[in-house]
């Protein structure tokens, strides 16, 4: 017998916004499918559309491109914090 879900299911955030398009410009918009790290979150943890998933990752590699969102993010100075004690 399959197991209930814990946790709700979820959903398009950008679908319930009524996004039809996703523009490279709007780093805000693109956060929402980034991680901390910068890294483009995939579709199981974000509960994003296959159609949105796609447009997000287009507007983060050319946002990447155009330098209006980082690459990497340097997390040198949190980590160095925790090893000077």
């Amino acid at each position: 017998m399959a197991e209930r879900r814990k946790y709700g299911k979820k959903f398009c955030k950008y679908t319930e916004m009524k996004v039809t398009f996703i523009d490279y410009k709007s780093a805000d918009l693109l956060k929402l499918s980034m991680s901390e790290r910068g890294k483009i979150m995939p579709r199981r943890l974000t509960g994003n559309s296959k159609n949105s998933q796609e447009m997000v990752e287009k507007a983060i590699k050319r946002a990447r491109h155009m330098a209006l969102v980082p690459y990497i993010v340097n997390t040198q100075n949190v980590t160095d914090a925790a090893f000077m004690r």
